[in-house]
């Protein structure tokens, strides 16, 4: 059974603001070559139901949620899991909890932050 991976962000007006997030799905992109990837926005872009349903149009049977962002607000908690229930696609799907809430990414963060500069 195919597997896919829907990254959801906030969103921007800005299109420069898509771009990390564009790179982050390429790259998982060819981690994952035998995985579905798309890449969704709350705000301004692809909608998480857009994204969900491509995905199931490629014939994907199950579908992961991770949600860009560092913690778990209503956006996580309320707003992706209606939207999951409403987009209603047909296959099972789980939502993630928020990458920034997993020890790795924030070790990285740390020490991208502590380099010199």
């Amino acid at each position: 059974m195919k597997q896919g991976i829907v990254l959801v962000a906030h969103g921007s007006r800005d299109p420069e603001w898509s771009r990390p997030f564009e790179r982050l799905a390429a790259a998982l992109e060819k981690k994952l070559p035998a995985t579905a990837v798309a890449l969704s926005y709350l705000e301004h872009g692809p909608s998480l139901e857009e994204a969900l349903l491509a995905l199931v149009a490629k014939g994907v049977g199950a579908i992961r949620v991770v949600p860009l962002f560092l913690g778990a607000g209503g956006h996580v908690k309320q707003d992706i899991p209606g939207l999951v229930a409403a987009a209603n696609p047909g296959v099972p799907v789980t939502v993630d909890t928020p990458i920034g809430e997993q020890d790795q990414v924030l070790e990285a963060i740390a020490e991208g932050i502590a380099a010199p500069r």
